[in-house]
């Protein structure tokens, strides 16, 4: 007896996945539409790959989804990822530290708007990768950490 095995992408996986969830955009362009369909008109344009956004219901192929600015809309499934990722909150920079620790050595300073992949989150920081950049920031630099809010 033969064994299949099913490679399926990440946003059919996250079908089962219970809401509130974190996800990402997948995709250079996406849009957000005001209702579940691709005939309800377009809210908004993003032009940002790995912004991570909430996904807070599902209806078929599509996901309501919040963004890092509170706002709300439905995105097609397909232009969303599982792939944890950050984006970086605030005023000024945020320092980003070789340990998780304020006294560590200091590798990069990034700036608000900065999307990266998110890593292990401890002690009031979180492992951050932005465009081959890794280090430590403070999570209260960073969207897109712990559990997603309700």
């Amino acid at each position: 007896m033969g064994c299949v095995l099913s490679i399926l992408p990440a946003s059919v996986t996250a079908q089962g996945k219970p809401v509130p969830y974190w996800a990402s955009i997948r995709t250079e362009k996406a849009f957000m539409r005001v209702g579940p369909g691709p005939d309800f008109p377009i809210e908004w344009v993003y032009k940002r790959e790995n912004l991570p956004i909430t996904v807070v219901r599902r209806h078929e192929g599509f996901r309501l989804v919040r963004d890092p600015d509170g706002a709300q809309g439905w995105i097609s499934a397909s232009l969303l990822s599982e792939t944890r990722t950050a984006i970086v909150i605030g005023d000024g920079v945020a320092e980003m530290r070789e340990k998780p620790s304020a006294d560590a050595k200091l590798l990069w300073r990034v700036e608000p708007g900065r999307t990266g992949r998110l890593g292990a989150c401890k002690a009031g920081w979180c492992r951050f990768n932005t465009e081959g950049h890794q280090g430590w920031i403070p999570d209260k630099k960073i969207y897109g950490d712990g559990e997603p809010a309700k």
